[in-house]
């Protein structure tokens, strides 16, 4: 313990000369010290506990009323004697209207502010919009935003999720979620931005000043406290299970996996969320370098630092770290948190005011975390402004058509189409579908809502969305017959989901059925798909998987349901063209199955305006314009990144030994096609020779050849032909996205700092080394010569 304890005393002390990360204000700063110097040692736990709301909910009352029912006592006792300084989650766990919060929230305050004189933080996983808010809008996964490749789309959306959790008297979310998605088999892989480090970094950036605002020091009342999730290397997990070990090394850890939250806190973000697993044993609500020395010290960031769910009791009744309670939460505190997600008990508060009075926390470390919960109580004006007017006279652009438009392009512009073939016996691709086409729907997913959004949708599983929202959003069927006509469109399912509960034996498994949605057997199901698919031109097979989120999503193959190839195989014996939607969260082996089809299109989770905007690409009232940002994998034990090391693909050597490398991808990084082409030509850079200092410009023609309007998302990768290190293959450093209309030819300029460059070595320094450099844009390379090395000294360029 006296490691911790010496640990925690420095970082109370320690200065860097790296520059503040959010700009200090001296008003705030007064009042925080204003504040802290009226506290009592109760007072000041009390702020550094979060309790889940259910402990505020009157179980007897609500189940009888069949609806939320608050528990003015409980709030009195928790708030008013425990004085605890934070809320979270959703009552029921549902999604609730901004009418229910309101009166529930401003009881809140109003005892908070009487009982302690500081107002009560509420905090909400709303992780694709407007989760945990019935009516508001959600857009879709980070997954698809990313595809999109837009981060104007991905700060629209969270300015849209800010000003619609206001409305909720909501002030902090838990998100954006900038794991990095590494291991398909990850249930929590379309939570993230795709695998790349320097896409979610630019995407975290974009969210967070969505959520924020321009001014982290004065969010006003249509803007929100950004919590960055989950620090850090939560997505590479060894065996992709939730919540479990990963064995990540020094330089990735440094170079990629920080890289997002870097960039997020150098640009403003007020709160972090600690990754719930250990990293070569190491936990991460255990890591003082990590939590203390890494983001508050090198960055001089003073933002808020809470556990992800009953994180601090892990450390000693899962991984073993500690003896018991108490020592687990004298362990995380010295180490850096801030504030405990407990959620179901206060004894954390009893136990942490014990660790002060017998010298286990200083105090000094008790007064930086208090410390830190009200500067962003502060920086959110809810000192001045606790509870504030709701609803549609304050906020008119809750739920609108303005925000909805908004979504549905985010959604259509995500979708990536993989694959498009001719027929057989025609010269043109199927898609987009010729006018009077008859089609045949097909799949688990072709008919349901819950499908399109995936996990925190209403509910933490999504498994009530269609139940939840009626008939406000449509499916993809619906939209499809909306598009086309009825007489153009039928529909059997052939497969379909069990509906079930997080947990049951059944949850995320399929089953065959009739054309009537009844089970039955496989020979039954595939009769009744062959016998629609006769009337029709082509098929529409809607696959995939069904809503999941965190460890009820952990899966052991990786691999499509037999039941959904059983039936893809069949469709590939009625003589018509078949296209496959991808309805996923991951990429689920479909190597055996994608020759069957003549297109393949993968919409991830786009969400509720995900039919509409299928529907109008199917149809070629719009365009394809998204691209993979993860690399789909062709076999289980094949699982790639993008920037994978030379030696991982040099094809077969020569001699006595067959060292046989090679990377196995259905689809790389990247890919993405359209209904028009792009040519890219005449790449040039600013600079041949450069140094550090320096910034490089590379400029390419990219010319629309094809017949229609597109967009094109326009990606800059760089590679070090020779370093200390070995160079990975290639890493995307700049990217934007243009639009052309036919024959049109736009000259596109990337810049990027030369030191982007560089990567950290085997001795855990950046180093830009002198030598040769490949920068590519399309299918156009141009080398750049490095002329000096340059080895930083600080912990980040």
């Amino acid at each position: 313990m006296k490691k911790f304890f010496l640990s925690a005393c420095l970082a109370c002390a320690a200065l860097t000369a790296a520059a503040q990360a959010i700009p200090r204000d001296e008003q705030i700063e007064n009042q925080v010290k204003a504040t802290l110097a009226t506290m009592s040692l109760d007072d000041k736990v009390g702020q550094m506990c979060e309790l889940a709301c259910d402990l505020f909910t009157d179980n007897e009352a609500s189940k009888a009323q069949g609806k939320f029912v608050f528990s003015k006592k409980n709030c009195d006792y928790f708030l008013g004697e425990r004085k605890v300084g934070s809320i979270l989650n959703v009552p029921l766990g549902v999604a609730q209207t901004p009418e229910v919060y309101a009166p529930y929230l401003e009881y809140i305050q109003k005892v908070s502010m009487e009982k302690i004189g500081i107002p009560d933080i509420y905090g909400l996983d709303q992780n694709h919009g407007t989760t945990y808010t019935m009516g508001g809008t959600l857009f879709p996964q980070n997954l698809n935003m990313a595809a999109t490749f837009d981060r104007e789309l991905t700060r629209r959306g969270a300015e849209i999720c800010a000003y619609e959790t206001r409305a909720s008297m909501v002030p902090w979310t838990y998100n954006p979620t900038i794991d990095l998605a590494r291991n398909p088999a990850w249930p929590r892989f379309w939570e993230n931005f795709g695998e790349d480090a320097y896409m979610n970094a630019e995407m975290a950036i974009a969210a967070t000043k969505g959520f924020q605002g321009d001014d982290p020091n004065h969010v006003d009342l249509y803007h929100i406290a950004a919590c960055l999730k989950h620090y850090m290397g939560y997505g590479v997990a060894i065996n992709g299970r939730d919540r479990t070990p990963s064995s990540i090394t020094r330089s990735d850890l440094r170079e990629k996996h920080f890289a997002p939250f870097l960039a997020a806190a150098q640009n403003g973000a007020l709160s972090i969320m600690v990754n719930s697993g250990n990293d070569n044993g190491m936990p991460f609500h255990a890591n003082y370098e990590l939590l203390t020395k890494w983001m508050k010290q090198d960055l001089q960031w003073d933002g808020m630092i809470v556990t992800d769910w009953a994180d601090i009791d892990n450390l000693y009744k899962r991984d073993h770290v500690a003896h018991d309670k108490k020592e687990a939460i004298a362990m995380a505190i010295n180490a850096g948190i801030d504030m405990s997600m407990d959620p179901y008990d206060v004894e954390f508060c009893t136990l942490l005011k014990q660790c002060v009075e017998e010298g286990l926390v200083p105090m000094s470390r008790i007064d930086d975390a208090v410390s830190r919960v009200l500067r962003l109580k502060y920086r959110l004006g809810l000192f001045d402004n606790p509870t504030w007017k709701v609803g549609k006279k304050a906020y008119p652009l809750f739920g609108s058509e303005e925000f909805a438009a908004d979504s549905r392009r985010a959604a259509m512009e995500s979708m990536v189409l993989l694959k498009n073939d001719p027929s057989t016996g025609s010269g043109t691709p199927v898609l987009p579908l010729k006018p009077g086409q008859k089609v045949l729907l097909t799949g688990p997913n072709a008919n349901s809502i819950r499908t399109l959004n995936g996990g925190w949708s209403y509910t933490w599983q999504g498994h009530k969305t269609d139940e939840l929202v009626g008939d406000r959003y449509n499916t993809i069927l619906e939209a499809m017959t909306q598009r086309l006509g009825e007489d153009k469109v039928s529909y059997v399912p052939g497969v379909s989901y069990y509906v079930a509960d997080g947990g049951n034996s059944k949850w995320n498994s399929d089953f065959f059925c009739n054309a009537a949605g009844v089970e039955c057997s496989a020979a039954q199901a595939v009769t009744d798909v062959m016998q629609a698919a006769k009337d029709v031109d082509v098929i529409v097979a809607c696959i995939g998987e069904t809503s999941y989120c965190e460890t009820p999503g952990n899966l052991s193959d990786l691999n499509l349901s037999e039941n959904q190839k059983e039936l893809v195989r069949a469709l590939g014996q009625t003589g018509k063209p078949v296209v496959l939607v991808l309805n996923e969260g991951r990429p689920r082996i479909i190597a055996d199955i994608e020759p069957v089809a003549q297109a393949v299109v993968d919409i991830m989770l786009p969400a509720n305006y995900g039919g509409e905007a299928l529907a109008s690409l199917l149809t070629g009232d719009e365009n394809f314009s998204g691209k993979l940002p993860f690399s789909y994998p062709r076999y289980t034990n094949a699982l790639s990144t993008y920037d994978y090391k030379p030696c991982e693909s040099v094809g077969t050597m020569s001699g006595d030994y067959n060292y046989d490398a090679q990377v196995f991808v259905q689809w790389p990084y990247g890919a993405g096609l359209s209904y028009t082409t792009y040519s890219y030509n005449n790449i040039r850079v600013n600079k041949t020779d450069f140094t550090a200092d320096d910034e490089l410009t590379v400029s390419v023609d990219v010319k629309n050849t094809g017949s229609r309007a597109g967009k094109e998302a326009v990606l800059l990768f760089s590679h070090d032909d020779v370093a200390t290190s070995t160079p990975d293959i290639r890493r995307l450093r700049q990217f934007t996205k243009i639009e052309l209309q036919p024959g049109e030819q736009k000259t596109v300029s990337l810049t990027i700092p030369a030191k982007d460059l560089a990567f950290v070595g085997y001795d855990g320094k950046w180093r830009l080394e002198k030598g040769t450099f490949t920068l590519m844009v399309g299918n156009q390379h141009a080398t750049v010569n490095c002329t000096a090395t340059k080895v930083w000294d600080t912990p980040n360029r």
